[in-house]
This record gives structure tokens, sequence and C-alpha cells, in this order.
């Protein structure tokens, strides 16, 4: 399949951004622009989609390269276990302002997102690869 890597940014990425992309254009439309550009749990969402998307790929790849799929399904289970612990997080700061600095929770949400985004491309670019293999 030559356009794993297309089929991953239209389904995958672009569906995961879905709850981000709608939050701005909700902010751009509306008049008093009450609600946050940006969401912690926007981006927790499409950190969890990257990341469950990548366990789906990697348990249908070869079982040739047992260690890396180890690897990569290790690396995708913690990063699942940090977006949760930040989804609570971002609920917890969003029913009791005060106690947890939601901004700070949102940024590094965003700065998790682009690891996450990177570890995701580097296994559909590997899996592309090895489909592409005679």
């Amino acid at each position: 399949m030559r356009n794993i890597k297309i089929k991953w940014l239209i389904y995958t990425v672009l569906v995961g951004l879905i709850p981000v992309l709608s939050r701005a254009l909700i902010w751009f439309i509306s008049q008093n622009r009450t609600m946050d550009f940006f969401n912690a749990s926007d981006f927790v969402a499409f950190g969890l989609i990257l990341h469950i998307s990548n366990i789906n790929e990697i348990e249908h790849f070869n079982d040739s390269e047992k260690s890396w799929k180890t690897i990569q399904n290790g690396f995708s289970i913690a990063f699942i276990s940090f977006y949760s612990v930040l989804f609570a997080c971002s609920l917890l700061g969003q029913s009791n302002p005060g106690l947890i600095n939601v901004r700070s929770i949102t940024y590094f949400s965003i700065g998790l997102n682009f690891v996450s985004f990177l570890m995701s491309f580097i296994v559909y670019d590997r899996i592309s690869k090895r489909e592409q293999e005679p």
C-alpha cells in the first residue's frame, strides 16, 4: 500500500484534529470569544488518537521486528498514560479554578502533541517503507 502515509494523514491526523479545529472555528465566528482558543482536552484527544492508531497499526505489522514493535507499543502506552493524567488534571483545573494551572497543562499537552506526531510519523514511515519492499 503506497499511500499508507496519506491515509494516516487524512484518517488519523485530520480526524484527530477535529476538536482543535472545531474550537478554533467556533472561536473565530463567535462574537464575544468567551471560550479559550486552546483547550488541553482537545490536544489530549489528539494525542490519544495518534497513539491508539500507532498501537493498532503496529499490531498488524509483521513479526520479524518484535523488539521494535515492543518498544513502540511501550512508548505509546506510556504516552497514553501521560495524556490520561493531563486530562484528569485539566478536568480538575476546570472544576476547581486555582487548584491547577490549566494554561500550563494546555501548553504541555501541545508540546507533547509535537512529540506524539513525530513518533507517529516515524511509525507510519517505517511501515510504509516495509510495505513497499518486494
